[in-house]
């Protein structure tokens, strides 16, 4: 299992858009006009052979507008792992009783599980049916685009793990364990999901609202430089990590 997304949600995309690319060199890779069924707009960076996205809601029925009001602005929001078979881990996963909110079999299969069967992380498993070297850094990856890697930079190279707040992170370290199949091991903050690329870190809650994705661990070539460009652009910064969009970007030298 490969961590090879993760989303983020704004009131608005270009500014979120503009202090990654200023902060981290990240490029956009691709708009994806696909996500005009869930009521957003998008753009997917290239970070390495992951992938961050940002997403804005521009209906108001969509379901990402209720979450930017529950968890009070900009915000983390959703996991996306690749798999060999996620057809496979769908009908495994829904027997342990998660539910599912969306699905969709094509060039890519994905089931999108609720969020409170994720201690409040939206959570998607996928895979792309058609490439078989899918664990390849170079593999396709169809939400972003065919020119993916054109967009690559030389400052950030690798999304190495995720940070989620519950008010039970051991307690939902385990369920997370249970449906994704995945090891568990204790991390620098406590309990930590550990993939074959990637990890998932549970914490006690950092806001108000408590639960949600709150912190993504980046590989870049200078964190130093990073940190100066993101003071410069007035974002706060705390030892080695800038607030973007509600989120704590960590930064580790890669």
């Amino acid at each position: 299992m490969w961590l090879r997304q993760v989303a983020l949600v704004a009131h608005d995309l270009k500014p979120v858009v503009d202090q990654l690319g200023h902060v981290l060199g990240l490029k956009v890779a691709f708009n994806d006009p696909a996500v005009a069924t869930f009521g957003l707009v998008n753009a997917v960076m290239t970070v390495g052979s992951e992938f961050l996205e940002v997403v804005q809601p521009v209906r108001e029925d969509a379901s990402a507008l209720r979450y930017l009001h529950r968890r009070g602005g900009d915000a983390g929001y959703m996991l996306i792992f690749q798999v060999a078979d996620a057809r496979a881990e769908r009908e495994r996963i829904l027997k342990l009783g998660a539910r599912k909110i969306a699905e969709h079999e094509g060039e890519a299969i994905f089931t999108h599980f609720h969020p409170a069967d994720f201690g409040g992380v939206l959570t998607s498993v996928d895979s792309l049916p058609g490439v078989a070297n899918w664990f390849d850094r170079d593999s396709d990856w169809f939400y972003a685009g065919r020119n993916w890697r054109a967009a690559r930079n030389e400052q950030s190279t690798a999304i190495l793990g995720a940070t989620v707040q519950g008010k039970s992170p051991a307690a939902m370290a385990r369920r997370w364990s249970e449906l994704l199949v995945q090891p568990l091991k204790e991390g620098p903050r406590g309990p930590r999901l550990t993939l074959a690329r990637g990890y998932v870190d549970f914490v006690e809650p950092v806001d108000a609202d408590g639960t949600g994705l709150v912190g993504v661990e980046v590989a870049v070539a200078d964190p130093a430089a990073c940190l100066d460009r993101a003071r410069g652009a007035g974002l706060p910064v705390e030892g080695n990590a800038v607030r973007i969009c509600g989120t704590s970007f960590e930064l580790t030298r890669a």
